[in-house]
């Protein structure tokens, strides 16, 4: 996996991520630090990335198990130290299920099959931050 980050130098302190599949993200800093606010920061992006990568894993899992799952909402939320590096020391990650006749025991196996054995992000993440996760069902 690659990545190329070029920092946009007219923007203050924007970044363009081109990733090894061809795609660009934008990134920007706070503007207290120098940027322009037009963009993600960085460590949002990572916790975003994480975040899809988990939801993703939830909603493949549940649709090889045969539950008809129709939506997947994932709220992050996560804390940070106060002293650098400023690593993760807490996120919680609640996800929101919807779907026809859905299994709790399917979705909470699939939310815990993420976390412990496929999202390398989460897992990532784990060394520094305790991960905690919830979640409803919304039946359509």
């Amino acid at each position: 996996m690659e990545c190329k980050i070029q920092w946009l130098a007219s923007s203050g302190m924007g970044f363009v991520a081109e990733t090894g599949s061809g795609h660009l993200l934008t990134m920007d800093g706070a503007p207290e630090g120098g940027g322009r606010n037009l963009a993600p920061r960085p460590m949002e992006t990572l916790l975003a990335g994480a975040g899809g990568c988990s939801a993703y894993d939830v909603v493949l899992i549940l649709k090889r198990g045969r539950q008809d799952v129709t939506g997947c909402e994932l709220r992050v939320k996560a804390e940070r130290a106060a002293t650098d590096p400023k690593v993760f020391t807490h996120i919680h990650m609640h996800f929101v299920v919807s779907g026809r006749q859905l299994s709790d025991a399917a979705v909470a196996r699939a939310i815990a099959l993420s976390h412990e054995k496929y999202c390398s992000a989460t897992v990532m993440l784990g060394k520094t931050a305790e991960v905690t996760t919830s979640h409803e069902i919304v039946a359509v």
